[in-house]
């Protein structure tokens, strides 16, 4: 799944290109019903049910401006039909639910036997007014780092917005996501409702927690980011996964001794690029046609640092770091995906989220500490920085939506030990005001574990009982993927 890294990859070459589309609706009444018709989405062979909710931009103003948010319901499969579904909150911020469809079916299908699936674009994504802002411009990637002007690519990319709608971005914040969805659940009739939120989406999870607690029945929330952490900052914790990585190949056999110390080649390439970023010409992933890319010591981190995400590419980084070493950038450039693909962010929708909510909060000791790792350094939060400077947006007053979520409601908490970016701590941290949760950290989990663990099926057994003990044992049976020992994929 997509998540709070996947901007931070590549958001040194963010543009601002941007079309979006102005929805208004003077007639809006709270008390619409929401009709859902048969449709298909992509990523899904099946049919399934689709509709638009409107809801007001700024809930203080309901007869001003309106946005139309998609909604998709994938209806459950047995007879059985229980009246509880599971809405599905996605990552980022800037993720659009609906875009994951796809893998949601595949993944919640055992949930999906007995319960609907809801899937809304949050405000600012997918169908539902998204604020986006494509990645095209190549010619980022031939300057350095510093002559990149972030401040002035984000302020020119709202500006775009701007001149196309009468937009207040203030507006798209999480608070305003969480009225939004309860609004969808009240149109399509559900008196209570179980969540999934991964990622960013454990935010958005946690703030409906605190904002509608009466409408939950159960809540699952994946790879935490309570309320009182800010996002952003991940120079730490980045560091933390590298090392987990190296000391895993270090222990298993063929990896130690193919590779040598994997840290201390890494280390050495990236002081070779902070004295001397090195011009390549690389060949696209996807179509193989050729770049010219000037790479520096932050875009090589930040590849790499993308790469942790995932079991599956994490078992890659040995080979691509002694390549590239070498001269031999290939893999490395497999690792970073196609420079034609956009973002799978709505990167409007992300800034609005955390240039309000969580950067603000980023003061001068947190950021010193963040900064304080060999891997990526300060790096990520100085682009987020960067970036909000640019951002018409004021943080939110008073830090009422920074406090703790308490809540008794019967709560599942997963973690990844090899997250890069919600470590297992920030799990125990939320716990820490869920006196109703079981917390459960996979060993050889990436982030948001329910992708890639038995987590989907403790899912499950959980909705079908929120108050009964989870049986986490499964999770100890994920073991651990062999690192890549060469390019005919010798270790797998």
């Amino acid at each position: 799944m997509t998540t709070l890294a996947k901007a931070a990859m590549s958001i040194a070459a963010t543009t601002a290109l941007l079309v979006v589309h102005a929805m208004s609706n003077p007639a809006f009444a709270n008390n619409q019903r929401l009709t859902m018709e048969p449709c298909h989405v992509q990523g899904l062979a099946e049919q399934v049910e689709c509709g638009f909710y409107t809801v007001p931009e700024n809930y203080d103003e309901p007869q001003g401006r309106t946005l139309d948010l998609y909604v998709v319901r994938l209806p459950a499969v047995s007879s059985g039909r229980t009246s509880d579904p599971v809405f599905f909150l996605a990552g980022g911020p800037g993720q659009a639910a609906t875009e994951l469809t796809g893998v949601v079916a595949q993944l919640f299908r055992d949930v999906r036997q007995t319960r609907d699936i809801i899937l809304v674009d949050q405000r600012g994504t997918g169908q539902s007014n998204p604020l986006e802002c494509p990645l095209g411009d190549l010619g980022d990637m031939l300057v350095p780092d510093d002559q990149v002007d972030l401040t002035g690519i984000a302020a020119g990319c709202a500006a775009d917005i701007q001149s196309q709608q009468e937009i207040d971005f203030q507006h798209y914040n999480t608070v305003n996501a969480i009225r939004d969805f309860d609004s969808v659940r009240a149109a399509l009739g559900y008196q209570q409702v179980n969540l999934y939120g991964g990622s960013y989406g454990t935010r958005a999870g946690l703030v409906w927690m605190r904002e509608k607690p009466e409408t939950l029945r159960s809540v699952v929330l994946d790879g935490l980011a309570p309320t009182q952490v800010v996002i952003g900052p991940f120079g730490t914790f980045s560091q933390r996964a590298f090392d987990i990585m190296n000391a895993d190949c270090a222990a298993q056999e063929g990896c130690l001794e193919e590779f040598g110390d994997i840290s201390a080649t890494y280390y050495a390439l990236r002081e070779q690029l902070l004295e001397q970023p090195q011009r390549l010409t690389i060949r696209d992933a996807r179509s193989d046609e050729p770049h010219e890319v000037l790479v520096t010591a932050t875009r090589l981190a930040s590849i790499l640092r993308a790469a942790l995400y995932s079991p599956r590419s994490r078992q890659l980084m040995p080979l691509a770091i002694r390549e590239a070493a070498n001269g031999n950038w290939r893999p490395i450039s497999g690792l970073a995906g196609s420079f034609e693909t956009n973002s799978p962010l709505y990167m409007g929708l992300m800034m609005s989220v955390l240039c309000q909510e969580d950067l603000p909060r980023a003061d001068a000791e947190l950021l010193a500490r963040d900064a304080d790792n060999r891997f990526i350094g300060g790096s990520v939060a100085r682009e987020f920085q960067r970036m909000c400077n640019g951002w018409p947006v004021e943080p939110l007053a008073g830090l009422d939506h920074a406090q703790p979520v308490y809540s008794e409601i019967p709560t599942l908490l997963l973690s990844g030990r090899q997250d890069p970016v919600t470590p297992p701590e920030w799990g125990d941290l939320a716990a820490e005001t869920l006196p109703n949760s079981q917390h459960f950290v996979a060993e050889h989990g990436g982030h948001t574990i329910f992708s890639h663990t038995c987590a989907n099926r403790m899912i499950d057994r959980f909705l079908q009982n929120p108050t009964a003990e989870v049986d986490g044992k499964c999770l100890e049976q994920t073991r651990l993927l062999p690192f890549v020992r060469n390019v005919n994929a010798a270790g797998m």
